[in-house]
C-alpha cells in the first residue's frame, strides 16, 4: 500500500500537464503513447508474436503532426479534421498490412497486434488531446480525476470492504464492492470537480463521474485480459508499485474517449446544465 500512495505522490506533478495544455499536454500524450505502445507491443513476444514498433510510432507521429497542422489552420474541431483522421487511419492499418510483405518473416498476427495497438493505445489516448481543444477543454480534468479517482476509491473499498469477487478469472483481486466504491468515488470527486472549478458543467460532471467510473474499471480489466492472454504480469517497471505506463493509464484509454463522445454528443447539441 505504501508503495502504491508514494508512486502516486510522483506523478502528481504531472497533472501539470493538464493545467498548461496544449502544447505541453500533447508532449505527455506522446510520451505515454509511445512508451504504452512499445510496453503493450513486447507483451505479445511471449506468445511468439511480434507487432511493428517502427509502424506504430509511425502512426504515432502521424497522427500529432495531422493535429498540428489542423491547429494551425484553424481547424480545431473534430468535424473539421474528421478527413485527417480518416486518412491517418487508413494509412495506419494500410502500414500494417503491408508489413506482412515480408511473407517469410511475418504471420497474420504480426500484422493485427500492430493495428491493435495503433488503435487501442495511441487512437485511445489521443482522445485526450480532442477533450482539450473542444468546447469543454475544462473537462480534460474529468479523464484523470474519473479515471485515478476511480482506481483509489476501488482499491481501498476493497481493502476495508470487499468480500464479493468481481471478476475472478480476469482479476481475482476486484471485488463488488471495490467497484461501487470505485464509482462513487468518480462521482464525488468529478462532482465537487464541477461544483468549484467548472459550474457551468456541473451537473455533467456528476453524470461524467458515473460513467467513467464504470469505463475505467472496463479499462483496467481489459489490459488484465490482454496481459493474463500475454502471461504476463505487468507491462514494464517504469513506476514502483504500478508496473509500466500502460499498467497506469489503461483506464484513461477508456475515459477519454468517453468524455470526448460525451462532449460531442450530449454538451454540444445540448449545452451545459
Amino acid at each position: 500500500m505504501k508503495t502504491r500512495i508514494l508512486a502516486g505522490l510522483i506523478m502528481a506533478p504531472f497533472l501539470a500537464l493538464l493545467y498548461f495544455g496544449g502544447y505541453v499536454l500533447m508532449a505527455g500524450c506522446v510520451f505515454v503513447g509511445a512508451v504504452g505502445l512499445y510496453e503493450f507491443y513486447k507483451g505479445f513476444h511471449s506468445l511468439d508474436i511480434h507487432p511493428s514498433y517502427p509502424i506504430g510510432v509511425f502512426s504515432l507521429a502521424l497522427l500529432y503532426l495531422l493535429n498540428i497542422i489542423l491547429w494551425r489552420q484553424g481547424a480545431m474541431g473534430w468535424q473539421q479534421g474528421a478527413y485527417y483522421y480518416t486518412f491517418w487511419l487508413f494509412a495506419s492499418v494500410a502500414a500494417s498490412v503491408l508489413y506482412l510483405f515480408a511473407i517469410e518473416k511475418r504471420k497474420l498476427e504480426d500484422a493485427m497486434a500492430t493495428i491493435t495497438g495503433i488503435v487501442y493505445v495511441v487512437f485511445f489516448s489521443f482522445h485526450v488531446m480532442l477533450v482539450d481543444e473542444s468546447v469543454a477543454s475544462i473537462l480534460v480534468w474529468v479523464i484523470v480525476l474519473g479515471a485515478f479517482g476511480t482506481d483509489i476509491f476501488a482499491y481501498f473499498a476493497g481493502v476495508f470492504l470487499g468480500k464479493h469477487k468481481l471478476c475472478p478469472k480476469i482479476s481475482p483481486k476486484k471485488t463488488i464492492e471495490g467497484s461501487l466504491g470505485g464509482v462513487c468515488g468518480a462521482v464525488l470527486l468529478c462532482g465537487l470537480f464541477g461544483v468549484f472549478f467548472a459550474p457551468a458543467y456541473t451537473v455533467h460532471c456528476f453524470i461524467l463521474g458515473g460513467l467513467c467510473g464504470v469505463f475505467s474499471q472496463f479499462g483496467d480489466l481489459t489490459a488484465s485480459i490482454f496481459k493474463r492472454k500475454m502471461g504476463i504480469k505487468d507491462y514494464g517497471n517504469l513506476i514502483p508499485g504500478h508496473g509500466g505506463i500502460l499498467d497506469r493509464f489503461d483506464s484513461v484509454l477508456f475515459t477519454a474517449p468517453l468524455v470526448f463522445y460525451y462532449i460531442q454528443l450530449v454538451i454540444v447539441p445540448f449545452g451545459a446544465l
